[in-house]
């Protein structure tokens, strides 16, 4: 047993291809960042509003847009279209990890999804006017690209860190990540104050969209990075040697997946605990500028400073959970992290409306808590992991992840469509991390690391 398990291992991966693999952080997250937290929500509520009828700058609109013939609210069409990428990429992305785990080079597979997330982004440029339907397909096809890369990015994971470095070399991709949102963020702050003009609602509209083409071009430059400094790692999947056709093998080999995920019960234990805890993070992370724009009637450079401040904390945040987890565990410091979210939920049903400041003092607790709840997430599914199977199970665990959770967006819509509030949708969120939090406190993960075929950490 104990050779087996060595030769499970990964080879150590140097200084430099670690630090490679940490820049796709650094180069996707001004996707999450500048686009899907801050501009794209208020940018494609106001392109709806348009096409309804409203006059732009209204602080509320009870019109209706069509898209395919159904009437949704337009305050409604993207929390439904945050829900509907999930619902496409639960087809897409374990096909993608199925395919990723096929081949034995992994960076073209990498570049591909990247770069085609990235040229989607730029062409939001396009969205003017009343072309909603333009700026949700591009919005679709942005968000499945970005999944897609973080699954193939996340599988490099087990092989360039053994179970000891895990925590460590996963926290800190999530903090350099948080650092390179933030500085085009920084960026985008400066031109929202220097070019906007106060009361010309349609040069501001202008300003989001060009703020969001610069962060589809900064993935795209960014991304060059990590494809010039991570290996590839073949020879560690067995699936690797077989040949066929990639897309048709890889919708088999997903099924033969499914089928065997019956053997690691643990492993998908802890996969719901994860759904469930992290649906709720998520939603805070796609709907909180929509709640800031459109419940609490907060500004735009007042959403960008909090979103400043939640990312550079989350820097910190990040390496000092990675910290306390050296010292407590994994599991125990995700646990702590996720008191403080229902804390977090909590404190913003009973946001005063208007006020800047409570909003960016509870972006503060986002920001300590938020990098390393994530990081740590992933680096303990990666112990769980049978080896040559990374990409297969990274895309179920992609599937709630990257800002693409559903329910709890899905609430939000509807509740909205009801009763024309998003601050009752906070209150259906607390269940998501109580039930997260008490199903992730009885996985026994020392017993699903050995069931996977993995050397356990000296600590979890």
């Amino acid at each position: 047993m104990a050779a087996s398990q060595t030769q499970l291992d990964p080879p150590a991966a140097g200084r430099r291809e670690r630090t490679g693999w940490y820049f796709y952080d650094w180069a996707n997250s001004a996707f999450q960042t500048t686009v899907i937290t801050v501009f794209l929500g208020p940018m494609l509520s106001a392109v709806a509003k348009q096409a309804a009828g409203c006059p732009l700058g209204a602080d509320s609109c009870h019109g209706t847009v069509h898209p395919l013939g159904i009437p949704v609210a337009a305050g409604s069409y993207f929390p439904y279209l945050v829900s509907l990428s999930v619902l496409l990429t639960v087809v897409v992305l374990p096909v993608m990890g199925a395919v990723a785990d096929r081949v034995p080079k992994k960076k073209p597979l990498l570049a591909a999804t990247a770069f085609t997330g990235s040229a989607t982004t730029v062409a939001m440029a396009f969205v003017t006017g009343d072309r909603y339907l333009l700026g949700g397909v591009l919005f679709l096809i942005a968000s499945i690209a970005y999944s897609a890369s973080i699954v193939i990015y996340n599988s490099f994971l087990p092989r360039i860190a053994g179970p000891d470095d895990r925590d460590k070399v996963s926290s800190r991709g999530w903090a350099v990540g948080y650092l390179g949102g933030g500085l085009l963020l920084a960026v985008n702050l400066v031109a929202v104050s220097f070019f906007s003009i106060e009361g010309n609602d349609l040069r501001t509209l202008d300003i989001a969209r060009w703020c969001i083409v610069s962060a589809g071009v900064w993935w795209a430059v960014f991304t060059l990075v990590p494809l010039t400094a991570l290996h590839e790692h073949p020879g560690t999947s067995a699936v690797e040697q077989e040949r066929g056709n990639l897309l048709t093998d890889g919708f088999k080999q997903l099924g033969r997946t499914l089928r065997g995920l019956r053997a690691y019960p643990l492993t998908l234990f802890f996969l719901l605990a994860y759904l469930i805890y992290n649906d709720g993070i998520q939603t805070v992370i796609a709907l909180a500028s929509t709640f800031g724009t459109e419940e609490l009637h907060l500004a735009q450079s007042t959403l960008i400073v909090t979103i400043l401040i939640v990312q550079f904390l989350a820097f910190g945040g990040a390496l000092l959970l990675g910290r306390m987890a050296a010292r407590i565990g994994a599991r125990n410091t995700v646990l702590f992290s996720l008191v403080l979210w229902l804390g977090v939920v909590v404190a913003a049903y009973w946001l005063p409306d208007r006020k800047a400041v409570p909003f960016m003092i509870l972006g503060a607790g986002i920001g300590i808590v938020l990098g390393g709840s994530q990081a740590l997430s992933r680096s303990l599914f990666a112990q769980l992991i049978p080896t040559g199977r990374e990409g297969e199970y990274y895309g179920f665990y992609e599937i709630s992840s990257g800002g693409t959770s559903w329910i709890g967006p899905l609430f939000f819509g509807l509740i909205f469509q009801l009763t024309d509030s998003y601050r009752l949708g906070i209150i259906s969120l607390v269940i998501f991390f109580v039930v997260g939090g008490i199903l992730l406190a009885f996985v026994p993960l020392r017993r699903a690391v050995l069931a996977a075929g993995n050397t356990p950490p000296r600590l979890l």
